[in-house]
């Protein structure tokens, strides 16, 4: 036992680096997530027995999934947002949004929780924390504000995130059901999906007495995305119940924000520039403004797998190629074409091109974006490598032991942990199912509970790593312009993932003692 306690210490101490490095320092992210890649190496070659030439392809292989397509989908999100910028359309933007309501209660809703949702349904790596949160910022929101919403926002729809992407990657690990499986997990999330757009309220407002006025588009705004979340698991699967939730959500909170003739309390309202200031958008100038996220929208529906007949032609464009030397099964996909990242630049251009923007500014607006994203392209680079190294050494499956022989019985309270976990060290839902999938599995079977249940925790777990995730930190921090705040931003969410964290344990633990099983 006390073997399996150090080699647990051991294998969490990149994790535990990280920590103290971006908490307790202060120390900027891509520091410490360097700091954090050294550890693991150093731990893996040294303790775990790891080849060096394993250890630098291992290495390599993070890297380039870093940047492929993870670097790729932050620099264009960020670079379409910094052209509606550029080009003034996001002025117009942030007008038309205001004219719905002036609100940030009501808006913070729509934009991090509706738009988002809708963003990490059909994109996920990164696009709903970099968009929203930059539009946010653009309406006048506290960027650190902004960031801690749209973080908790980004949480709930990771499962599913993706076109259901992590779902099935568990499905086919653990070889359960997948729809099954999808309708577990919605049933699962369902409560903190109802939860998140309250605490998201409070958050923007500072407090329980923001939701004075509000309440009845906060639930309505959960329980859009919660109900169709769940009819859609239960009837078409895994890739689509965020985006149908998503939308719903979107329909059912913009009704309810129309109908609302409330005085909007002083200290919840954004300024709104005076009307009169201006000249009134046209149709066509509001067609304009929205045209570079119109195009996000119809170009990852239509080349999405909703889509077979464009979907599979572009997903044949692709290299597959083995970087890690310790296993040759160990196979790397790059999609040249119908990968998030590529879509949304092309859409950005385009609509950069309908705004007016020349293709010199273009350049100059890329340039600019690169530059403003560099340190949080160092921080990808070495939290996958960190995630790679760990996960190919054996450090991971050192944790995920010591959790299942020690807590025996009680094992379902930490269920969830092993999921949060995952996501923390890697920022991906799918790469936390693929590490800890078939732990989950296996523990459920050894004390007799259902495995659906337990694979189903894990993905509720990814919920709330989702959003202290590194990763996701530094891309927010880098749209909005506070990079070095990554350690204050992770202070300040944590509360949320933890408390999450908590009341999912003891829901799982609950649901093995009733012996729930999921037909």
């Amino acid at each position: 036992m006390a073997e399996l306690f150090l080699m647990f210490i051991l294998g969490l101490l990149p994790v535990i680096w990280l920590v103290i490095a971006l908490c307790g320092l202060k120390m900027e992210a891509y520091k410490a997530s360097i700091g954090a890649a050294v550890v693991a190496i150093v731990l893996a070659i040294a303790v775990w027995k790891m080849p060096l030439v394993n250890a630098a392809t291992a290495v390599a292989e993070g890297m380039a999934m870093a940047i492929w397509p993870i670097v790729i989908v932050i620099i264009a999100a960020v670079f379409t947002y910094n052209l509606t910028v550029h080009t003034g359309a996001m002025e117009k933007i942030k007008g038309m949004l205001t004219s719905v309501s002036s609100d940030k209660r009501v808006l913070v809703l729509l934009i991090g929780w509706c738009f988002g949702g809708f963003l990490e349904g059909m994109a996920g790596f990164g696009t709903a924390v970099a968009i929203p949160a930059s539009m946010l910022m653009a309406l006048g929101f506290n960027p650190m504000t902004g960031i801690l919403a749209c973080l908790l926002a980004n949480g709930v729809p990771t499962m599913f995130g993706s076109i259901g992407i992590p779902t099935t990657t568990l499905a086919s690990i653990s070889g359960l059901d997948p729809t099954s499986l999808a309708f577990c997990q919605s049933l699962q999330v369902a409560p903190f999906v109802v939860a998140t757009p309250f605490l998201m309220v409070m958050l923007v407002g500072g407090g329980p007495k923001a939701l004075k006025g509000v309440v009845p588009i906060t639930l309505a705004s959960g329980l859009a995305f919660a109900v169709p979340e769940i009819v859609a698991a239960r009837f078409i699967g895994a890739d689509l119940p965020v985006v149908v939730g998503a939308v719903c959500t979107l329909v059912v909170t913009f009704l309810f924000a129309l109908k609302s003739k409330a005085e909007v309390p002083e200290e919840y309202r954004l300024e709104v520039a005076d009307a009169t200031d201006s000249e009134p958008l046209t149709a066509a100038d509001a067609l304009r403004a929205w045209c570079p996220f119109i195009l996000i929208f119809v170009v990852l529906v239509l080349t999405s797998a909703l889509v077979p007949a464009i979907h599979e032609p572009l997903s044949q464009i692709k290299t597959t190629v083995n970087i890690y030397a310790g296993d040759p099964n160990a196979k790397l996909t790059f999609s040249w074409v119908n990968t998030p990242g590529v879509l949304i630049m092309i859409c950005g251009i385009i609509g950069g091109l309908i705004q007016g923007c020349s293709v010199r500014e273009m350049l100059d607006v890329l340039l600019a974006t690169v530059k403003q994203m560099s340190k949080t392209i160092v921080t990808m680079l070495a939290i996958l490598a960190c995630a790679k190294v760990m996960g190919y050494s054996g450090m991971i499956a050192s944790v995920a032991a010591f959790f299942v022989g020690t807590f025996g019985s009680f094992y379902p309270l930490v269920s969830p942990v092993l999921g949060g976990l995952g996501t923390f060290v890697t920022g991906s839902g799918t790469s936390s199912e693929v590490l800890f999938g078939s732990v989950q599995v296996q523990a459920a079977q050894a004390i007799g509970a259902d495995p659906l249940w337990l694979a189903s925790a894990n993905s509720l777990g990814v919920s709330a790593g989702k959003m202290i995730a590194p990763q996701s930190i530094a891309i927010g921090t880098a749209t909005c312009g506070l990079v070095g705040k990554d350690g204050e931003v992770l202070g300040k969410i944590s509360k949320y993932a933890f408390g999450y964290l908590v009341v999912m344990a003891i829901f799982i633990y609950a649901g093995v003692l009733l012996g729930i099983h999921i037909a």
